[in-house]
């Protein structure tokens, strides 16, 4: 459905994007992640032709030319800078933007008022935008987004600044998206929403995708150990079957298999006052790919 290959930008001799390829399968939610600056946003331009590839191309269910209309046509964009008009309400910004694809008289009401059931603004629709929150303009650029009924979403950090209701209402948006066979591609730097919504992710940093594949598969290739960290009710008289580090009562276990290395406890007849499993997740595997310094 989505192909980028051998995706190259610079800028002024910096380059955003260097060699970048993925390919996204129809109704597949896919995550792209990585830090600030890393390159995202411009992937995201070349993938809607805002901007032209220096090298590389990208293709959209079969079409090469992503600036044709008929190809914009199947491309719902919410851009991570919101994309309203704040002087008109909501009802009127979906009119602009359906209106622009085409649509008109009852097909075009019929997907404002879908829209605006879909991330829950049908009560504030006659409202003007830049009386609302936030988290509810983040909602409104979802809809916006999604008017003219597109088979491709891409989704730019859409969550940025949002409440936690918002938040989860465009999560169960995205989610219902799914299910009806969209393609999504998601980009974000919140590992806890990727591993939540996508399918596959892949991590870019300094224009460069560093890893890709399922986050199952992200988590056991670039996670590391996980933890488990036990208080026993009293230290066994013979420690040397145990894994681990064991002092005094309390036994710390680093692990790539920590279900395995729990049932080996239990069956050797411990008895816990308390257990705790730290798992590695996906941010465990995007700090180890990106690094841990500070990104301004």
């Amino acid at each position: 459905m989505i192909i980028a290959e051998n995706l190259r930008k610079q800028f002024n001799g910096l380059v955003a994007v260097d060699d970048v390829s993925f390919h996204i399968e129809r109704g597949e939610a896919f995550g792209l992640l990585g830090p600030n600056g890393a390159g995202k946003t411009t992937t995201i331009n070349m993938l809607v032709g805002v901007l032209k590839p220096d090298k590389g191309k990208v293709i959209i269910d079969g079409e090469n030319d992503p600036t044709r209309m008929n190809i914009r046509n199947r491309i719902g964009n919410a851009p991570q800078s919101l994309a309203l008009y704040d002087r008109l309400t909501a009802y009127e910004n979906l009119a602009f933007f359906g209106k622009l694809y085409g649509l008109s008289g009852s097909r075009l009401k019929e997907r404002i008022d879908w829209a605006l059931d879909l991330t829950g603004l049908t009560d504030r629709r006659k409202d003007i935008v830049g009386t609302y929150s936030g988290g509810m303009q983040r909602r409104l650029n979802l809809a916006c987004a999604m008017v003219h009924d597109p088979p491709v979403l891409l989704l730019d950090e859409p969550t940025v600044g949002v409440d936690p209701q918002s938040r989860n209402m465009i999560f169960e948006s995205i989610e219902g998206l799914k299910k009806r066979g969209l393609t999504v591609m998601y980009t974000t730097h919140y590992m806890e929403e990727a591993q939540r919504l996508c399918d596959r992710v892949a991590i870019i940093d300094h224009g460069k995708i560093l890893a890709l594949d399922t986050v199952d598969n992200l988590i056991e290739e670039h996670g590391g150990v996980s933890v488990i960290e036990a208080e026993l009710d009293r230290a066994p008289g013979d420690n040397s079957a145990l894994p681990g580090r064991l002092e005094g009562n309390r036994l710390t276990v680093e692990t790539r298999k920590p279900m395995e290395d729990l049932a080996r406890l239990t069956n050797a007849g411990l008895s816990f006052t308390s257990l705790k499993v730290e798992r590695s997740n996906l941010e465990s595997v995007f700090l180890n790919l990106t690094g841990r310094s500070l990104r301004d």
